[in-house]
């Protein structure tokens, strides 16, 4: 139920800080240049400010499962426990955008924003991965990966690429005509 910070230059095996608001397990945490955001159990989610010094929280109401930040670094992306993403302006905690049609009810699975943020990205307990439209709110691509439960995403930071964890396989996606670069 912590978030705990160590300095590692230091090797000390004490961390520096330990952030001990949540009242349940912390299921995700990301970091930024100066800024911690945390999931929890207990449905909120916590962006603690470290220039600052302040800690922001928001009420999801059902388990929070991941969070990242956008890549403009204006807003939150939580996933929880009802099948739900929800997009969160960072500041104010005002609710921007709600994504439904995935399955999470069970397990800790990942939420991801496109390297554009243009999409917003989730796995899902039906072997898919869902993709829809930030702005609209719409579907816009349901990508089968297998029979069973994915659990993790990831974009590649730079390029048109997505990795899925399922069933102890991890898959490399692209677009069929993705070239890299120095192939010529």
């Amino acid at each position: 139920s912590t978030v705990r910070c160590w300095d590692c230059r230091s090797r000390r095996p004490d961390p520096i800080q330990v952030l001990d608001e949540a009242k349940d397990g912390i299921s995700s945490v990301k970091v930024s240049d100066h800024e911690i955001l945390s999931g929890s159990v207990d449905g909120r989610v916590r962006r603690y400010d470290l220039r600052a010094g302040q800690l922001y929280s928001d009420y999801v109401g059902s388990p929070i499962t991941s969070v990242c930040f956008s890549k403009d670094g204006q807003c939150a992306l939580v996933a929880s426990l009802d099948s739900t993403l929800r997009l969160l302006d960072k500041e104010t905690g005002e609710l921007l955008g709600e994504y439904t049609g995935h399955r999470s009810t069970t397990y800790r699975l990942d939420c991801v924003l496109s390297e554009q943020d243009t999409h917003v990205g989730s796995a899902s307990e039906d072997g898919n991965v869902y993709f829809w439209d930030l702005v609209e709110g719409s579907l816009a691509l349901s990508l089968a990966v297998g029979p069973g439960v994915v659990q993790s995403l990831s974009f590649h930071p730079t390029l048109p690429c997505l990795l899925t964890a399922t069933q102890g396989q991890v898959q490399l996606w692209r677009e069929e005509t993705f070239q890299p670069e120095g192939d010529g």
